[in-house]
């Protein structure tokens, strides 16, 4: 959830191709695969596998795009050694997002256990919220969403409060400054 981060090349008519199965009535089709690399996250986040992918078919609805996306839950050294490669940052991060080269491949995310666990503990909010809140959050990037604006800023927060409304969870923007 890094500030300005953009999906370079993509325009606005590639982000909207994927909104046929809205127009039709008939709900896109979405298939989201869970990689679990550090099996630490199953003690941080019970089910953590069930919700990633509950928040990341969630996410998508939301932007009404369908596609294959797949999660990779990793720890902090895998988060640094990606953030590094791609984007030049030597330290791990929360979530990245690789959108995918097109078709129905939306792309994938990677998200670092050490950094969500501190993030969420930091908040006082619950691990298993502050990871449904980053996959939704790197889902939408990948549905085409960001936040380089004020006005996307704003529209992506409250797809990201509907997505966690849909989960059950607490809005995480509530009370943010």
């Amino acid at each position: 959830m890094e500030p300005r981060s953009s999906h370079p090349g993509r325009k606005p008519a590639e982000i909207r191709a994927g909104t046929a199965g809205l127009r039709t009535g008939m709900p896109p089709e979405v298939d989201v695969s869970v990689i679990l690399a550090a099996p630490g996250w199953r003690a941080a986040v019970p089910g953590v596998e069930r919700l990633a992918r509950r928040a990341a078919e969630a996410a998508l609805r939301e932007a009404g795009r369908g596609g294959t996306i797949t999660v990779l839950l990793a720890g902090d050294r895998e988060l640094r050694r990606l953030n590094g490669r791609h984007r030049g940052k030597v330290k791990p991060t929360n979530v990245l997002s690789f959108p995918g080269a097109g078709g129905a491949h939306l792309g994938d995310l990677a998200l670092a256990l050490g950094v969500v666990r501190r993030e969420a503990q930091a908040n006082r909010r619950p691990a298993r919220a502050h990871l449904a809140h980053l996959v939704a959050h790197g889902a939408l990037h990948l549905a085409g969403h960001d936040h380089l604006h004020a006005g996307e800023a704003r529209r992506m927060e409250r797809a990201e409060a509907r997505v966690m409304r849909r989960l059950g969870l607490p809005n995480p923007w509530r009370g943010a400054t």
